[in-house]
């Protein structure tokens, strides 16, 4: 019996780590550095698909968010195939959040974790994901802030997640990934409050 339960802490341990090093692919940093130009050095600085937009337009923007996007999940169906327990399947979405905000590969700098946030809580709660995706992109659609349409479908699914009466475990990764990525964001909703936040298609201020 106590074999068993080492067997299955190490195998989930494995894949949390697995899953922190899928996160951490920097591919906003790679893409941009294939086109001669380092993100990091560039806009917002951030290795995000919406610095990529600014910086390199929109047919690589989507590129990224799409792997960014993938990774998360990526993260999910990686613990679900492993047959672990719930509450490890959730660590592991978080682990992939946090590779792609602290990458080692970008000396544990990274993105703001929209995407990777988004790919996570779709593959996790795919009702809490519909529900992140339509506010998300109605507020960016509305406001041209990609900001404020990430904060507020952050909050989305947070409350989402606790008004459907999702297990304690999903409730805790929701709402720390809304949190995490709320507090990624702090330089964004000073600036939103301040009136001097870039809208899409706009350079950064």
């Amino acid at each position: 019996m106590g074999g068993v339960i080492v067997s299955t802490l190490l195998l989930s341990l494995s894949a949390a780590l697995v899953s922190y090093l899928i996160g951490s692919v920097p591919a906003a940093s790679w893409l941009a550095r294939s086109r001669g130009v380092d993100i990091r050095k560039v806009g917002s600085g951030n290795s995000g698909a919406t610095n990529v937009l600014r910086s390199l337009g929109k047919g690589p923007a989507l590129l990224v968010a799409a792997f960014d996007i993938l990774k998360g999940a990526l993260a999910v169906w990686l613990a679900r195939a492993l047959g672990l327990p719930p509450e490890w399947v959730g660590l592991c979405g978080v682990a992939a959040v946090i590779g792609h905000n602290f990458s080692p590969f970008l000396g544990f700098r990274g993105g703001k974790g929209a995407a990777t946030t988004f790919g996570t809580i779709a593959a996790l709660d795919p009702v809490a994901g519909l529900g992140v995706f339509v506010l998300g992109v109605a507020t960016m659609w509305l406001t041209r802030f990609v900001s404020a349409g990430s904060i507020l479908g952050a909050v989305t699914a947070g409350i989402l997640v606790v008004a459907l009466g999702r297990p304690i475990w999903l409730m805790l990764s929701v709402l720390f990934l809304a949190a995490l990525l709320i507090w990624q964001h702090r330089s964004n909703i000073e600036r939103l409050t301040a009136g001097k936040e870039s809208r899409i298609g706009e350079k950064v201020r």
